[in-house]
């Protein structure tokens, strides 16, 4: 069993930058990690996805150029740089899972096999 943990979340003014992390508790070097966000009233929405080596990395268009994952597998964690922040930004953020790690990694939540309790992100304009 996984089990991940976000930490990073916060409230900052539009323009400004935090940086998720995603802690996992077992070996997720060869797991397929995601990123999700879900606003409050919408769906739940990909956002960014990393393969297990760290050499494939996809993005949701709207956040093109503003953030970057990354992962760290000596140290278990996933990263979300989040950069240039928008108020459209705000929502409660998820990493998850994926632990085929084959091909692409997934971008919709169903594929996911194991998810975090979510950290808040509150951008202000």
């Amino acid at each position: 069993q996984v089990q991940l943990v976000e930490s990073g979340g916060g409230s900052v003014q539009a323009g400004g930058s935090l940086r998720l992390s995603c802690a996992a508790s077992g070996r997720t070097f060869s797991y397929a990690m995601g990123w999700f966000r879900q606003a409050l009233g919408k769906e739940r929405e990909f956002v960014a996805a990393i393969s297990r080596n760290g050499g494939g990395k996809y993005y949701v268009d709207s956040v093109k150029g503003r953030f970057t994952i990354s992962r760290d597998n000596a140290k278990n964690t996933v990263y979300l740089q989040m950069n240039s922040l928008k108020p459209e930004d705000t929502a409660v953020y998820y990493c998850a899972a994926e632990r085929s790690g084959f091909g692409p990694p997934p971008q919709r939540a169903h594929e996911y096999d194991y998810w975090g309790q979510g950290t808040q992100v509150t951008v202000s304009s």
